[in-house]
């Protein structure tokens, strides 16, 4: 009855659980005396985490889900109805519950239990670093979404005194997310591979560079436009000491010389690595989740995107932020006469062949013995076979897939969630030493990224040949070496649900989001003008089935993606509110308002 109290005040501190919950005690698999007597029982009480802990990339759109939809909420890529946060539009009545406290609460229990474990050794180590890894993943997915939390790292008694904790600062925070994952690091066994697909010493390093490098430019960038959201002592010592803990965190993996990126035909090799079903021995997932449509674990990514719809596409910001394949940027004439006709702006040999990986081109195949190839997007598509903005989704889509269900059948897609990749550890190293000085660190840039550009055969990184000084390109200004660092994260981690997170991180919704409407593909004055017949419908006082930019008469008009009669303007995400979300009005009162709003809110 001990332990059902305790559970029960943990609950009623953060208002996680419904009523019928609160006499449950945390879940998994329990001994029916002394929780946790051996490893065997919390190895199977730890599986429920690997549920919840992961990273599924997922957005709904309209009925579809899965893991290729991660950035529908950025500039990355856009459906055919606004995103609320980004166009300022999030009402304080969205708040959600913080249910990850609930998850914190099911490893503190183990956590303040493992002494009832009197096994020692690797097993026991392996189980001590899963735990402490997870509540770091639990901590910093809150860290993101709200800024400072309460750290509890222990099972509370159900009094209303241990209800009432204010808000830590976010500083505090992440030194005890990243202080669980050195506890992580030290306790997990090393890996040369994810057969066992389960965390390991490098996947904690992998999240330990993750938060450090959130951490450090969030407090940077923020500070630097006197956002109301960054840490107010902090100081750049600090920031710097973060930038520098995920260099570290990074190069350590890179010393190992275990990792290294999946090579092959440079015109499939980026593509490939995303609809291979088994990972195991591949040496550039260090963690991956494996879906298999036959036992109904799976999502939906190929039905909804292999007929070149989705009810989504990719943007042109995208589209045109990938170099020229001798490694320029992609401006000026050369940009309006490829766009002229449609699929030349995106050949492999035009530009980065990661652009004809990511993004559909004319004459490739999306379903099984071409059953489907590609020639133009769907504008004029039905229901979930539309595309929204003149660029089709190529990435995830498992067009040679073997297994029939997968083609067109719910939740049988099984092209692989991938956790962490050895080119997140190059990009991790390669924005933290830009970060940390650009230009002494030129050298080791380069080399972290070279990689990258060998799998698809592009020139090394030239931070001078890539600086993009176009009046329109809005890093214009930054420094060379960070702007070049951010664009191939942009570039190989497209659709990898990753976009948002940089975006906030940065303080970058001045300017990549407010005011603007985002754009698809050249329509007027490009082959796609005739390509439909008379079955798109534009410029009409209503029953438009297409939206354009500028006006009747213009000699170019590009896709607008949604209907934006009432967004003249474009985006108007509230650079004062916008970057975190509100907390619900119930976590102020459970608190007696020790918890503070979120600014803004």
């Amino acid at each position: 009855m001990k332990r059902i109290k305790i559970f029960i005040g943990l609950a009623l501190i953060f208002g996680l659980t419904s009523c019928s919950d609160l006499d449950k005690l945390p879940e998994g698999v329990l001994s029916t005396s002394t929780a946790f007597s051996s490893t065997a029982e919390i190895t199977k009480y730890l599986n429920q985490f690997y549920e919840t802990g992961v990273r599924t990339q997922s957005q709904n759109v309209g009925n579809a889900s899965g893991i290729a939809f991660g950035d529908m909420a950025s500039d990355n890529m856009i459906s055919n109805v606004i995103d609320d946060r980004l166009a300022g539009e999030t009402a304080l009545s969205d708040a959600t519950k913080l249910t990850n406290y609930t998850y914190i609460r099911n490893v503190n229990f183990l956590i303040n239990n493992f002494g009832n474990c009197k096994e020692t050794g690797a097993a026991m180590n392996q189980c001590i670093g899963e735990a402490y890894y997870f509540r770091a993943w639990y901590y910093y997915q809150m860290f993101v979404n709200y800024g400072e939390l309460t750290w509890i790292d222990e099972v509370l008694d159900p009094v209303q005194e241990q209800m009432e904790r204010p808000r830590d600062s976010r500083t505090m925070i992440a030194d005890k997310i990243l202080a669980d994952l050195d506890v992580a690091i030290e306790n997990l066994g090393e890996k040369n591979n994810s057969a066992t697909m389960r965390v390991h010493k490098d996947v904690a390093r992998a999240l330990k560079s993750e938060v450090a490098l959130f951490e450090g430019t969030w407090e940077k960038y923020h500070k630097a436009k006197g956002t109301p959201f960054y840490d107010k002592s902090v100081t750049d010592e600090k920031i710097n000491n973060y930038l520098q803990q995920a260099a570290d965190a990074a190069k350590a993996v890179i010393d190992r010389g275990v990792w290294s990126i999946a090579t092959g035909n440079t015109q499939t090799a980026y593509r490939d690595l995303f609809i291979t079903l088994d990972l195991s021995t591949n040496k550039e997932v260090l963690w991956w989740k494996k879906y298999d449509a036959s036992d109904n674990i799976g999502h939906s990514v190929t039905r909804y995107l292999n007929q070149g719809g989705g009810i989504t596409g990719a943007s042109l910001s995208l589209v045109d932020d990938y170099l020229t394949a001798d490694g320029r940027p992609f401006v000026g004439a050369e940009r309006e006469n490829a766009q002229k006709v449609y699929g030349n702006e995106l050949l492999p040999t035009v530009r980065d062949p990661r652009l004809s990986q990511t993004v559909c081109t004319p004459g490739q195949p999306l379903r099984p013995n071409n059953a489907y190839v590609f020639v133009r997007p769907p504008l004029d598509g039905n229901s979930y076979n539309q595309n929204t903005t003149g660029f089709s989704v190529l990435k995830y889509v498992e067009f040679n897939t073997t297994y029939t269900p997968t083609i067109d059948g719910e939740g049988k897609s099984q092209a692989p969630a991938i956790q962490y990749r050895y080119a997140d550890i190059l990009l991790n190293y390669a924005e933290a030493l830009a970060e940390l000085n650009g230009a002494a660190n030129a050298a080791k840039i380069a080399a972290a990224l070279k990689p990258l550009r060998d799998r698809v055969g592009m020139p090394a990184v030239d931070f001078d040949r890539e600086y993009n000084t176009a009046s329109d390109y809005p890093f214009k200004d930054l420094d060379k070496y960070i702007q070049a660092v951010r664009r191939e994260r942009r570039v190989e981690k497209a659709f990898e649900g990753s976009r948002l997170t940089d975006i906030l991180r940065w303080a970058a919704a001045d300017k990549l989001i407010v005011n603007k409407t985002p754009l698809g593909a050249l329509f007027t004055g490009s082959s796609l003008e005739t390509a439909y017949g008379n079955k798109l419908v534009y410029d009409q006082a209503a029953n438009n089935n297409l939206f354009l930019s500028g006006k009747p008469g213009d000699a170019k008009r590009y896709i607008i993606p949604f209907n934006n009669k009432n967004y003249q303007n474009g985006w108007q995400f509230k650079l004062d509110r916008d970057y975190l979300y509100p907390i619900q009005s119930r976590m102020l009162s459970l608190t007696n308002n020790q918890w503070k709003q979120n600014p803004g809110w």
